[in-house]
């Protein structure tokens, strides 16, 4: 398969189908058995570790269960990428989290610790750390997983704002009819 610039694909199917798997393929974490994977014009299938990275670095990822570091603040989990991979003044970095976080509407909870936010809220951090080193290619695992129906689609709106307004182009894999029909 192949996804344009600015576009969404969507993997639609059951648990256990294998859709996390494209995902895992794509991030170069799991190498196939045939055929070859390219991401962002780059065959990943056949890098090492280190000549991944620097694909990844242009890749977001949101998981399944948003994978939040529980012992840093909303701050510091959605500014981590930046912190860690560049060189980026922490003035610097500190606005663009302020930046992110207030796009997913979730500026006033840059101080809190993410055990203090909802299912929904958390996901959307999730989405702000994803693109907050503004990638080219965002990847969401399952985001509404376990999320009542209007927090999911708080979380599909999320993901509709950053194709249609940033141009990200994004690989979302669910099991969710509704999810898959209303992000289409």
């Amino acid at each position: 398969f192949s996804v344009r610039a600015g576009h969404t694909k969507i993997f639609l199917g059951a648990s256990g189908a294998g859709k996390s798997t494209i995902l895992k393929l794509m991030l170069g974490l799991l190498k196939p058995d045939s055929g070859t994977v390219w991401v962002l014009g780059h065959r990943v299938d056949t890098m090492t570790e280190a000549q991944l990275m620097g694909v990844r670095h242009h890749m977001g990822m949101v998981f399944q269960e948003g994978a939040l570091f529980d012992s840093f603040t909303v701050g510091e989990n959605v500014g981590y990428k930046l912190y860690e991979e560049t060189d980026m003044p922490a003035d610097e970095i500190r606005r663009r989290v302020e930046e992110v976080l207030g796009f997913v509407d979730l500026l006033e909870h840059i101080d809190k610790m993410p055990s203090a936010l909802s299912g929904g809220q958390r996901r959307r951090v999730a989405i702000a750390r994803a693109m907050a080193a503004r990638p080219k290619l965002l990847l969401y695992d399952e985001p509404t997983t376990g999320l009542d129906p209007m927090t999911a689609l708080t979380v599909d709106t999320e993901i509709i704002k950053l194709r249609d307004l940033e141009q990200v182009t994004s690989v979302l894999v669910t099991h969710q009819l509704r999810d898959a029909f209303y992000v289409a």
